[in-house]
């Protein structure tokens, strides 16, 4: 029951950064909330590291730890973060959320070329339903502007590269505790964005109000410090079942977009969202008879 209760939780508040950035970007250039949004995370995920754990294995990473934690983050937070919050300045929540949601299948692609494992036909139809899915959800709102080319654009983008950076991850042997290894990425992500967001943001139409900090505090204590605790929690009891919650974060992001930002739930979003949860249930369909095995 507490697994599944943490399991909840995290497809929850994973579903919800979408239209968290989507609130957010309506008070402020997207670099300005995302580089407010890592230093806050940076902070309080270093501070709590720093300051309560007394366990030995918390250090500071050596050089050769500081080369690896700055590629990751400048990967998965700079570049990955970055382009995905100025996507969803064009982009609907619900979309923004359902193309998180294939990041597994991308993985797949990635990690064949290279680390050289060939994916199974079953992870190929996986890839083939969920592209499809997100093109047949996208469709629709094409039309009323909900979301624009620009917009899908920066989306895939930012897919590819944190899918680049996962595979990555998996690629390093790391010594480090999660939680330094989280905490160094996102902030020194931050500290390589702020060049991009002093040159591209426009600070005079930025507005200081509840909408910013609201947005700000959801995205950095709610998705970046409660969502990630849950999700390390997750791959430590079990990797490959932990990868089923994101079955979930499809439902939960569109429920959310509808709810909160008004985005129309049509019958191309039921489509498209059960094509993307067959692509991911195909996808891990070999790993989980292994489990059943």
């Amino acid at each position: 029951m507490k697994n599944i209760l943490i399991g909840l939780v995290f497809s929850i508040l994973w579903a919800s950064a979408s239209v968290a950035t989507k609130f957010g970007v309506q008070s402020a250039s997207p670099l300005i909330l995302a580089n407010v949004r890592f230093f806050i995370a940076g902070i309080l995920l270093l501070g709590f590291s720093y300051g309560f754990k007394k366990d030995s294995a918390f250090r500071l990473p050596n050089r050769n730890e500081f080369k690896q934690l700055a590629l990751f983050g400048f990967m998965n937070t700079t570049l990955y973060l970055g382009l995905y919050v100025c996507a969803m300045k064009y982009t609907a929540a619900g979309i923004g959320s359902l193309a998180v949601s294939t990041n597994p299948l991308i993985i797949v692609l990635l990690s064949a070329w290279w680390l050289h494992r060939k994916p199974a036909k079953a992870e190929w139809l996986g890839i083939v339903l969920g592209m499809a899915g997100v093109a047949v959800a996208t469709y629709p709102l094409l039309k009323n502007s909900f979301t624009t080319l620009t917009g899908i654009s920066l989306l895939l983008i930012s897919m590819l590269t944190v899918s680049a950076a996962s595979v990555y991850y998996a690629s390093v042997k790391w010594e480090l505790p999660n939680l330094l290894i989280n905490g160094w990425q996102v902030m020194l992500g931050g500290i390589f964005l702020l060049p991009f967001t002093a040159v591209f943001s426009d600070f005079n139409a930025t507005h200081w109000d509840l909408t910013f900090w609201g947005s700000v505090l959801w995205l950095s204590l709610a998705v970046s410090v409660v969502g990630l605790i849950c999700w390390f929690y997750l791959l430590r009891i079990d990797t490959v079942r932990a990868s089923l919650w994101l079955f979930l974060c499809p439902l939960f992001g569109f429920f959310f977009a509808w709810w909160l930002m008004d985005e129309p739930v049509t019958v191309y979003t039921i489509i498209g969202t059960v094509l993307v949860i067959a692509g991911l249930y195909a996808g891990q369909k070999s790993k989980l008879q292994s489990i059943k095995k």
